[in-house]
């Protein structure tokens, strides 16, 4: 069974933890245990988030004053790299010496007409007072947004529409490699009117860059690991219920917060409506009985309407 899987952030840094090294690495090493003991007689393909690496280069790269920050698609590519140098290493201890890892960076098109653009969106960066942000955004053209108390830089969040290395992707799991790719949602890219290939400065949703890698590979399950055991309706409330299967299109009318399931739930539908075949969103600690269909919510053509635990 071809299986990819989209690690969340929980899985490269925990809630609150500093962005050291060390714990990134301790973090990677406690989710690539579980991801082994899912490899025996499947094909994996591994996709991840890259937020806080990228927010922490920009970070670093802004305290250099003799060279402009780098832009952030390269930043991105950067950050991928590190990680899935991690990812390869850690998971690469853990099956079959003879078994290959090898991570791809992606470029992901997106088009420049999209409205993204026109309203981004996604916090990215360290925070700012106000009047830092407003010199920073007059300086550099950035786009600012409050965030609590204080200012952050927020750039465009465009839909994937083609990701360009999924020849090379199929080539290596045709060879029993598995595969690191589309990290941080893909480096987003587009062509301009002489169709060259230029890097842009936004981030593409993981999750749905990783719905659409799922596809394009024909992947037989689609898992988005997070730190919750499945999507619940009335989440935090007493009448809060987890949801083990559901149609598309119910849970598509339920409604979910875009900064959390919102996204994750998107994602899942695509991939079942696009492919037929099942998604499932739960806890990377669950990951043995979401391959075997005992937990985590699934979304499936083939569920009539919603079933709950």
């Amino acid at each position: 069974m071809r299986i990819v899987i989209a690690l969340g952030g929980n899985a490269l840094l925990r809630r609150g933890e500093p962005l050291t090294f060390e714990n990134q690495r301790q973090n990677i090493k406690i989710a690539c245990e579980q991801i082994a003991k899912v490899f025996p007689n499947n094909e994996l393909v591994i996709a991840h988030g890259n937020d806080p690496q990228v927010g922490l280069l920009a970070l670093q790269g802004a305290t250099y004053k003799d060279v402009p920050t780098y832009p952030l698609d390269v930043l991105g590519a950067e950050s991928v790299g590190m990680i899935g140098y991690m990812i390869q290493q850690e998971l690469g201890n853990l099956v079959p010496f003879d078994v290959p890892l090898a991570t791809l960076l992606s470029q992901v098109e997106v088009d420049r007409n999209d409205p993204a653009f026109q309203h981004p969106t996604k916090p990215i960066g360290p925070v700012y007072t106000k009047a830092e942000a407003e010199q920073l955004a007059k300086e550099k053209g950035w786009s600012i947004a409050q965030d609590g108390d204080k200012y952050r830089r927020v750039v465009p969040s465009p839909l994937p529409k083609r990701i360009f290395e999924i020849r090379p992707a199929k080539w290596l799991l045709e060879h029993g490699s598995i595969v690191i790719c589309a990290g941080g949602g893909g480096i987003p890219t587009y062509y301009d009117e002489q169709h060259n290939l230029h890097g842009v400065e936004a981030v593409i949703d993981k999750d749905l860059c990783s719905a659409l890698l799922a596809e394009n590979l024909e992947a037989d399950l689609f898992i988005i690991a997070t730190d919750v055991s499945a999507t619940f309706v009335d989440w935090g409330k007493e009448t809060q219920k987890a949801i083990a299967s559901a149609h598309p299109d119910a849970i598509e009318a339920i409604g979910f917060a875009a900064g959390s399931m919102g996204p994750k739930v998107q994602a899942a539908i695509n991939f079942a409506r696009h492919s037929g075949r099942d998604a499932v969103i739960g806890s990377l600690s669950d990951i043995v009985d979401i391959v075997k269909g005992k937990a985590g919510t699934r979304i499936t053509t083939q569920a009539d309407g919603i079933s709950y635990y």
